[in-house]
């Protein structure tokens, strides 16, 4: 296994559950591009190598705590896109 930033997995399959809950936010991929941006720079990387060490760090970010986190890193990242998409769709209010 090559080394992995468990984070981005996870803020990944965020994005999708949360962007179903916000139909009138663009998503073309310069927006989603922007939006995972915004969140894992506010969140801290979590790197593996190994499956076990996957595993284990997907489970202890999926404590409320820390999916907290990642919802309103997420959520902030959607508020901010959704203002000012740099692909010219028209700004929404989230």
């Amino acid at each position: 296994m090559s080394v992995t930033n468990v984070s981005w997995e996870i803020v990944q399959r965020e994005y999708t559950s949360l962007r179903d809950k916000l139909p009138t936010f663009c998503g073309c991929e310069t927006c989603r591009g922007d939006v995972l941006v915004f969140a894992l720079n506010r969140l801290t990387p979590h790197y593996v190598s190994t499956r076990q060490g996957e595993i284990l760090t997907e489970l202890s970010l999926g404590s409320d705590q820390e999916k907290a986190k990642l919802d309103v890193a997420l959520l902030e990242g959607f508020r901010k896109v959704g203002l000012a998409p740099r692909c010219g769709a028209k700004p929404v209010q989230l």
